[in-house]
């Protein structure tokens, strides 16, 4: 099976590929009960997901979770980042569910970063960015900052390399009423035992969602709950 995906690909194209496994799913899924803003797919229900199974969490056609299409429709809906303008927008730990949607629009001049992902456009710390002050009109951070020792720092270089008047949507896994924090769990290992309250969390769940946006010398932040 395996030789025949491979084979496939190289005859058909993975981006082709791509888009008939889609239409197979979607045509296995449709209904009318669910819609997904991801990939537009009208489907019968969304499937479980999680190692604690949460029910219509999952998009069968993109594989996109509940915080991908509350941000896609949160991006498309609520800010200016898909206004024709032209703009500049770090995409940090870049969800391959998110990331095409993003690069179509042309306007966009799109820098995806990541310290260790292969599918990131450039390799990043997030505590040290190399790039100028005042360099990205838009900054996107999904469940990263969990897994930072110094978060601190993390978002002192967001602030630093965001224009002036401009705006970042940062993420970070909520499951619990507090939050236990141990500087000391930093290998793989160790972080796939932790839940999601923990500083190294590697699931997902409800959603802090942060937007920082730079006004001068102020920095604003608007934090709301999210499933």
């Amino acid at each position: 099976m395996k030789i025949l995906k491979s084979v496939a690909k190289r005859v058909i194209g993975y981006d082709r590929l791509l888009q008939l496994r889609r239409a197979g799913k979607r045509w296995i899924h449709f209904g009318l009960a669910r819609f997904c803003p991801c990939c537009n797919a009208r489907l019968r229900r969304f499937t479980p997901f999680g190692l604690v199974k949460r029910q219509e969490a999952l998009c069968p056609v993109c594989w996109s979770l509940e915080r991908h299409r509350l941000m896609w429709l949160y991006m498309t809906q609520k800010t200016n980042l898909f206004d024709g303008n032209q703009k500049r927008m770090l995409h940090v730990a870049p969800e391959p569910e998110l990331s095409p949607l993003i690069q179509k629009a042309d306007y966009i001049n799109y820098l995806s970063a990541d310290l260790f992902a292969p599918n990131a456009m450039v390799k990043m710390d997030i505590t040290d960015i190399q790039y100028p002050d005042n360099t990205f009109d838009v900054i996107y951070c999904s469940h990263v900052l969990e897994h930072v020792q110094d978060d601190r720092k993390a978002m002192s270089e967001f602030y630093r390399v965001l224009k002036p008047g401009c705006w970042a949507i940062l993420q970070v896994p909520i499951t619990a009423d507090t939050t236990f924090e141990d500087p000391t769990v930093i290998s793989p290992k160790e972080r796939s035992g932790c839940s999601d309250n923990t500083i190294t969390s590697v699931d997902t769940g409800p959603t802090i969602r942060i937007g920082l946006w730079r006004q001068a010398s102020r920095l604003r932040l608007m934090v709301s709950c999210a499933s």
